[in-house]
């Protein structure tokens, strides 16, 4: 598997099934420069990486919110270059956080293969109390929140506490729920009674990305002074 620092060595056969899309597919969105190209290897096999991973996921979100194939193109045309899996990640995340319903059931085998990794009964755990995964009536069956679960899956290795994570995921849905409560009202006065049910979508559709961005650059600045301010004073 590669890392954000490591070689990519996926084929594309592995990625399109780590994805859960067609090789057909990721040759598309290649062919429109939606993914960066693989790295070439010995004898001409391109390889990919977890960058091009966390890129599929944001455009099958991006997708799964009803965005056009041009839209899309916007959209990733305006993040900042250089962007890692990881921001990637959270990029897809708080697009996901939008949709009114991002779950899906699978098998323990699916959501480990989803996952990319086996998932013993702790990292399971883990899972379900920050709400990416919550048990069905089915054994072996769960719920998954797919918009969250790479983002999950990657804090599984997080050298902090489980409980300090889980009031991090507090704080950050009291925040958000709040940011998103009066944006929905800005946008609510900003639309007329008489506009009709597609206009209100259109608006949507242009806003979500513009205000993802804003609010990720503005929390990582005011992520990076935080740190600034606590390793000065320490």
């Amino acid at each position: 598997m590669a890392t954000d620092i490591g070689e990519p060595t996926l084929t594309v056969d592995e990625l399109a099934a780590r994805a859960g899309v067609t090789v057909r597919t990721v040759r598309f969105y290649s062919t429109r420069g939606l993914l960066p190209p693989p790295v070439i290897g010995p004898r001409r096999v391109g390889h990919y990486g977890q960058e091009h991973l966390s890129r599929l996921a944001l455009i099958e979100e991006l997708q799964h919110q009803g965005m056009t194939l041009a839209g899309i193109e916007r959209y990733l045309q305006q993040l900042p270059d250089g962007l890692s899996a990881h921001d990637l990640a959270i990029h897809r995340a708080v697009v996901a956080s939008w949709a009114p319903d991002a779950a899906e059931e699978m098998g323990g085998a699916e959501l480990e293969r989803r996952a990319g990794r086996p998932l013993g009964r702790e990292d399971l755990d883990r899972l379900a109390a920050m709400s990416v995964i919550k048990e069905t009536d089915t054994p072996d069956a769960y719920r998954v929140d797919l918009g969250l679960l790479r983002l999950g899956v990657r804090l599984l290795d997080v050298p902090i506490a489980h409980e300090t994570i889980l009031a991090a995921r507090a704080v950050l849905m009291e925040h958000t729920r709040a940011a998103a409560h009066e944006l929905s009202l800005l946008f609510r006065d900003s639309v007329s009674e008489h506009d009709s049910v597609e206009a209100v979508k259109d608006l949507s559709a242009h806003m979500q990305p513009l205000v993802v961005q804003a609010l990720l650059t503005t929390f990582q600045r005011s992520l990076t002074e935080e740190l600034r301010e606590w390793l000065k004073d320490s």
